[in-house]
């Protein structure tokens, strides 16, 4: 039985102009015809057009937690507005008749099993690799991480004390080589130093604060020491790689994805890294702008109720290709996956799924979150600092913690632990994500004790100590979030 609302349809639509362009054929009383299948599997439908003919669109969702958009009109958007305007009239409660699925649409979908079944049984042969082509691609990211050792080198010789805005563009323009070696990581740590040097105007110069140049030297020395790391470590993997060509990617470490490696699911469940039946909530998403790698990156912030672990999702849109990737969104119902994928990694691992069923949010649910949540910030905060003495570890890890009381001690604002442990709220170093620490003052007084918070966290270098962004609030009635 089809069971899908509003909600569902919001989050399968590519972007927020589908959902217009849906809900107006919808108004406009555009569509001229609407079934179902007598297995309650499928609704098909004719929209009118711009065309002679009328458009035949269909939803199948024979394949659990996936379903198949189908449709006559030229649209690369899947799925288009006029699937988009179905579901909807389903979710409307607008009449669809029984009917039997037309011979084209019954041929499509016996296809669709067959490409399932072959998946499965490919699945089950051993993988071909082009061994003359990995060394080619492997000799090109070794040519990168020399270049990238020789702009690394000229960073140093020139000095913080010299870099300014126009010595970092200088640095830029030849980094972009690194994206032809297949090196997308390098390239965004890279960035990620030199955009230090640059402020909103493009400007460094004199008139920024002798403090504010320190806190920038400092992070400058911590990126130097990120860049060396990458440098090393991804110097020794890939000659690994390139004597045994059949080695498979590193799964103990992140350096695979630092040198660009794009895990694929297979790859992903030949290596042991899946979980079978999570159930997932999402409890923060947020989307930025990567100039670096030229493009959009959408986040989602997740918990698996069953261990309690947060990973994030990890959507990338291409500029050149924005039109036609699906942007994703905030999700607020939970996701029940049958196969979750993760990424190798530390406190917040990438993952990843084929397909989910969405279901309501419970109050266990909630309930879950807040149990698996950390109570002792002391210990917490050890485990974190241990973590950041990985050169190449993320810098900007996210914890789940049950808080006693939120207030301010001066001019701080501060999260504390029922032991008494504070820690100082920030949103220094995180432009990527909106602005929250603001929006906690318009929370009702209920909300500042005995809550969870969801915060990422923050080594300020100058202080030497870790301070906390907040993202999202817990109760045992809702998740407030605090960045969308």
């Amino acid at each position: 039985m089809i069971s899908i609302d509003q909600a569902f349809v919001d989050s399968e639509a590519p972007n927020s102009s589908a959902i217009s362009n849906g809900r107006g054929l919808l108004v406009k009383g555009k569509f001229v015809a609407l079934h179902k299948s007598d297995d309650d599997t499928i609704l098909f439908g004719e929209c009118s057009g711009s065309g002679r003919t009328n458009y035949h669109c269909s939803c199948d969702f024979i394949t659990p937690g996936k379903v198949t958009y189908r449709c006559s009109c030229p649209s690369r958007q899947f799925p288009c507005k006029h699937c988009i305007g179905l579901m909807y009239a389903f979710t409307d409660g607008k009449p669809f008749t029984v009917a039997s699925v037309p011979e084209d649409l019954a041929a499509k979908r016996e296809k669709l099993e067959q490409r399932v079944e072959k998946k499965k049984a490919d699945a089950t042969k051993p993988r071909k690799v082009n061994k003359s082509a990995l060394k080619k691609k492997i000799q090109a990211q070794l040519d990168g991480l020399t270049l990238l050792e020789q702009l690394t080198h000229e960073l140093i010789r020139t000095g913080m004390g010299n870099t300014n805005a126009k010595t970092a563009k200088n640095i830029e323009q030849q980094a972009k080589q690194l994206g032809n070696a297949y090196l997308p990581g390098a390239q965004s740590a890279l960035h990620a130093y030199t955009k230090l040097f640059s402020g909103d105007d493009g400007g460094f110069d004199s008139s920024v604060a002798p403090q504010q140049r320190e806190a920038i030297y400092s992070q400058a020395l911590d990126q130097l020491t990120q860049l060396n790391a990458l440098i090393k470590n991804g110097r020794s993997y890939l000659n690994d790689r390139l004597a045994d060509p059949e080695l498979a990617a590193e799964t103990q470490s992140t350096i695979a994805a630092w040198l660009g490696h794009a895990w694929q699911l297979r790859e992903l469940k030949e290596a042991g890294l899946v979980q079978e039946n999570a159930e997932l909530i999402q409890l923060a998403f947020n989307s930025y702008d990567d100039i670096a790698r030229r493009e959009l990156v959408d986040t989602g912030i997740w918990m698996n109720l069953g261990d309690g672990q947060l990973g994030l999702t990890q959507n990338f849109r291409p500029y050149k290709a924005l039109k036609y990737v699906k942007a994703e969104d905030s999700f607020f119902r939970i996701a029940q996956v049958p196969e979750l994928c993760l990424y190798p990694g530390d406190i917040n691992p990438r993952i990843r799924w084929d397909a989910l069923t969405p279901r309501p949010v419970e109050a266990s649910d909630l309930q879950a979150v807040r149990q698996h949540a950390h109570s002792d910030f002391a210990t917490i905060l050890k485990t974190i600092k241990t973590h950041l003495k990985s050169p190449l570890a993320d810098r900007r890890p996210i914890v789940a913690l049950n808080y006693a009381q939120i207030g301010k001690v001066g001019d701080d604002l501060v999260v504390e632990d029922a032991a008494k442990t504070r820690i100082v709220f920030t949103e220094t170093g995180q432009a990527e994500e909106p602005a929250s620490c603001h929006l906690l003052q318009l929370l009702p007084p209920e909300m500042f004790q005995n809550q969870t918070l969801i915060g990422r966290f923050h080594h300020d270098l100058q202080a030497r100590t870790l301070r906390v962004k907040p993202l999202s609030i817990v109760t045992d009635s809702q998740v407030f979030r605090l960045t969308f």
